[in-house]
């Protein structure tokens, strides 16, 4: 079982990474870890002001939630989360510009224009 679960983690790696460099994300620093998280498949924690990020694939994934996971599509939901993340924490902030807020919504515009 370890060998499926060190594939499944090396797979996630590589999805992420593929998405990371095709959203135009390139410019933060990401880590990776195969540990515990509850109930998710996967999740990101995000240091805006850092550019740094960090990805969790659930290494102990519930029975019931087996049948569901893909690998490579959580690797994608997890760098949409990053292409979001600033207008995510911009939209949190309890002072914001409009200007601010445009600008944030531009970023992923630019990056959305190839892809889409």
């Amino acid at each position: 079982m370890k060998a499926k679960q060190n594939r499944d983690f090396t797979l996630f790696q590589k999805e992420f990474k593929k998405w990371q460099s095709r959203f135009g994300l390139t410019g933060y620093k990401v880590y990776f870890k195969y540990e515990p998280t509850g109930e998710y498949f996967a999740n990101i924690e995000t240091d805006q002001a850092g550019m740094v990020a960090t990805v969790r694939l659930n290494s102990q994934l519930a029975d019931k939630h087996k049948p569901f996971r893909n690998i490579r599509g959580d690797a994608k939901h997890e760098a949409l989360h990053l292409l979001l993340h600033r207008v995510e924490a911009n939209g949190t902030y309890r002072y914001l510009s409009e200007a601010e807020m445009r600008e944030s919504i531009e970023e992923v515009v630019n990056k959305l224009v190839d892809l889409v």
